[in-house]
């Protein structure tokens, strides 16, 4: 990647610090607060996203302090309604945006967007969404920006919407491997392979009755004698608590189901008649082509989407990162062998 985009500075500021250099792959960060670290990212050759005069003025001040000018990417609200200048205060944006370029204080590197609903193909918001921000970026540099980069496109517009591509496109939940438009296709359908596998080793395996109540609240109960496995994975960790008695697991070959309320640190699995081993492995989702459950299995378990499941897992999971997609013994380490175990890259 020539580009690399981030939420908060914070983020962007940890990529630069582990090493990524400016010659290597521009960052660009978009969710800003005020008084945030403006400096030091334009210290750290950080591309700053402006939405309104006020993220214009402190972005001014602290060049002026840095004594360099900030790289500003000005971001229009196309209909996404969210982050964004709306069209109506546009010339005002990018009229002071060039006075600060004038100043030396600034140099507007990048127009962009959001899509809304690009997702859902067809949809009317799309088209209007294109037509406003070539109407916008038009604007901007028929007054004289002259922007590196414009981009609108998301990861659904990235692999169906061609026209949107622009100068760069920004995939999220297709570097993840996983479909960002489910109703179009899955993920070989695009070209894509899940890259992220979440798996534990069971911290516990023991015999209990039938009638024995499982985790918090006794939802779940035994209906007979039973082997029990515990997973020593939680809602702490990213794991959703919605997908109690419905999030799904492998163990030993075959699929398990959450028994009972997911608790903080970990969950349980009835094993029925199998007895394995503790420390076996229990793989909570993956590409799927091993039996395994996907992160779509687990979004659907817990009402939500894939994106959640895949970017929710917390810091105590140690990730693995493979460069063979074909080395398995990488991992089982660290709390209870957790692992969320990233493969190669999407393809």
């Amino acid at each position: 990647a020539t580009w690399l985009g981030t939420a908060t500075p914070e983020e962007a500021l940890a990529l630069r610090a582990a090493g990524i250099a400016p010659e290597q792959a521009r960052v660009l960060c978009w969710l800003w607060t005020p008084g945030g670290p403006w400096r030091e990212a334009i210290e750290a050759d950080v591309d700053v996203s402006v939405s309104g005069l006020w993220a214009l003025a402190e972005v001014r001040a602290a060049a002026r302090a840095a004594g360099r000018p900030a790289r500003v990417q000005l971001k229009a609200d196309t209909g996404l309604g969210r982050n964004g200048c709306q069209p109506a205060d546009w010339p005002e944006l990018v009229a002071e945006a060039l006075r600060a370029e004038a100043e030396g204080l600034i140099r507007i590197t990048g127009l962009w967007s959001h899509f809304a609903c690009a997702d859902e193909p067809g949809h009317p918001s799309i088209a209007a969404q294109l037509d406003r921000f070539r109407e916008m970026t038009a604007h901007a540099e028929a007054r004289g920006v002259r922007p590196e980069v414009r981009h609108i496109a998301n990861s659904p517009a990235a692999l169906t919407i061609p026209e949107s591509h622009f100068d760069l496109v920004r995939t999220g939940i297709a570097l993840y491997g996983i479909s960002p438009a489910p109703e179009l296709g899955v993920p070989a359908d695009f070209g894509l392979r899940p890259v992220m596998t979440l798996s534990a080793s069971l911290a516990l395996v023991k015999h209990v009755p039938g009638g024995h109540g499982i985790s918090y609240g006794h939802h779940y109960v035994t209906p007979g004698e039973t082997t029990l496995g515990l997973v020593p994975v939680g809602y702490a960790d990213g794991i959703p608590r919605h997908a109690s008695g419905t999030g799904p697991v492998l163990v030993g070959g075959k699929w398990r189901t959450v028994a009972g309320r997911i608790a903080m640190d970990q969950f349980v699995v009835d094993l029925g008649g199998d007895e394995p081993e503790v420390g076996s492995r229990a793989v909570l989702f993956g590409p799927g082509d091993g039996g395994e459950p996907t992160a779509e299995d687990w979004a659907q378990a817990a009402g939500t989407i894939a994106y959640e499941i895949v970017t929710r897992i917390g810091t105590r999971v140690p990730r693995v990162y493979l460069d063979d997609e074909n080395d398995e013994n990488a991992g089982n380490e660290g709390k209870g062998g957790q692992e969320d175990r990233g493969r190669s890259a999407s393809r």
